[in-house]
């Protein structure tokens, strides 16, 4: 299935911090509240990291390691946020267009969400109502309604979007 995609642990798990996959860490480019920063401490920072469009998947692994670098400091200044922002939206950039993950049926999201969480088809039964609606959609047969994909996005804490 196209869901399962195989990623190494650290590459998912860097893409999952970039793209601020919910259930994971924050995006690092919704931080608004960054606060100012010093022009020279940031030149020196940037100096320091390079940061620039990524090309290859080795840039993609230098960039990575910066932003967690900063991402894992206990107290990051404001100009270490805004780096790690930047990083994060060049990560997520390159991710999107060189590993793009394939399109899935709603019943393989909801299938692959519910294994991801150690979940039952009977974890469903508030959502879908029925075990019949429950079995069908998840064997493929049914489409979610509309309303099963507002219940399973808020359940699963994800976009609608991976349901249609």
């Amino acid at each position: 299935m196209g869901v399962t995609k195989v990623l190494t642990r650290d590459r998912a798990t860097t893409r999952n911090r970039a793209a601020g996959v919910p259930g994971r860490t924050p995006s690092r480019t919704a931080n608004v509240g960054i606060g100012p920063i010093d022009p020279a401490r940031y030149g020196k920072l940037c100096a320091t990291v390079v940061p620039k469009i990524i090309e290859s998947d080795d840039e993609f692994d230098r960039l990575a390691e910066a932003m967690e670098t900063i991402d894992f400091k206990a107290n990051p200044t404001p100009e270490e946020k805004t780096v790690s922002a930047l990083l994060a939206r060049l990560i997520q950039d390159y991710d999107d267009q060189h590993h793009a993950l394939p399109e899935a049926l709603p019943s393989e999201m909801i299938v692959f969400l519910m294994n991801q969480r150690g979940l039952r088809p009977s974890n469903l039964l508030p959502i879908f109502g029925s075990r019949s609606v429950a079995s069908d959609v998840l064997r493929g047969k049914r489409e979610p309604s509309k309303a099963h994909v507002r219940k399973l996005a808020e359940f699963f804490h994800v976009s609608t979007d991976l349901f249609l």
